[in-house]
């Protein structure tokens, strides 16, 4: 009998894709098929020109407890393997984990329950959105095991948090609570049924273009950190291409009139 395979993804009529971590009996701990099932489906979202919105999750009792220590560790030929780069400022494998999501131009919401720990909470800080459970719990775990966090965190991280909270939590590996991410910015929101929360969430961002999405996400992407002179010549090329665009057009029917809404062509923004 063949293992199950450790990452599941299915479309709905919705166009909204639904990814699940789905190595329940490890807590999703994370081993090398799946670093290499998430590498491959981030790369193959990214190209999908239908897909409206995705969501992650894990399955069973965690989200996701961070690195599978005993089968990753252990290979000194694997960890070779996930820190090797082509090119210095290119992510390796390990860092595609987390950062592969910014290359999907779609919403990426990332619903959170249980254990979120190490590698798992970067892989989830590499979303758009994060919706967590009130008993989840989160850690940058790596510290525990002689390590620091190097799988995107140092983009993720700093993004979202304050550099002293991300400290406190790198140097200490301590675990805290859905209230205390949600106050440093790791958590979007909190909710009883975070998968159920993000679908609504979902379901909201498609009533717009795809094009707006995709150009938005990537705008953000682009100049969160970058100078003022860039970040207001993308803002204005960006615009001019969702401007010409065919969604453009249709956007404006469905808002003139929404009982009789056309629906969006695929994706054209790049």
């Amino acid at each position: 009998m063949s293992e199950q395979p450790r990452v599941t993804c299915t479309i709905d009529d919705n166009q909204i894709a639904t990814v699940i971590l789905n190595r329940a009996d490890k807590l999703n701990a994370i081993d090398m098929p799946m670093f290499q099932a998430v590498n491959h489906l981030t790369k193959s979202l990214s190209r999908n020109k239908q897909v409206r919105a995705v969501i992650v999750k894990g399955d069973g009792s965690d989200f996701c407890s961070g690195l599978d220590v005993k089968s990753l560790l252990t290979s000194k030929t694997g960890a070779l393997k996930l820190l090797f780069k082509w090119w210095p400022t290119l992510p390796n494998d390990a860092q595609r984990f987390s950062v592969g999501w910014r290359d999907i131009p779609c919403p990426v919401i990332f619903a959170i329950h249980g254990r979120c720990w190490g590698g798992g909470l970067q892989l989830a800080s590499g979303g758009d959105f994060r919706i967590a459970s009130p008993d989840a719990n989160f850690s940058i775990m790596e510290a525990k095991w002689g390590l620091i966090p190097d799988m995107g965190g140092a983009l993720a991280f700093r993004e979202l948090m304050r550099q002293d909270h991300t400290l406190e939590m790198a140097m200490t590996a301590k675990v805290i609570d859905s209230q205390q991410a949600k106050d440093y910015g790791l958590v979007t929101k909190i909710a009883e049924h975070p998968y159920a929360e993000a679908y609504k969430l979902a379901q909201e961002c498609i009533e717009r273009s795809p094009d707006v999405l995709a150009a938005t996400k990537k705008l953000y992407h682009k100049t969160w950190w970058t100078s003022p002179g860039l970040a207001l010549f993308l803002e204005t090329w960006y615009q001019l291409k969702v401007g010409i665009g065919k969604n453009r057009i249709i956007a404006g029917k469905r808002e003139r009139r929404p009982e009789d809404k056309p629906d969006y062509l695929p994706r054209q923004f790049k």
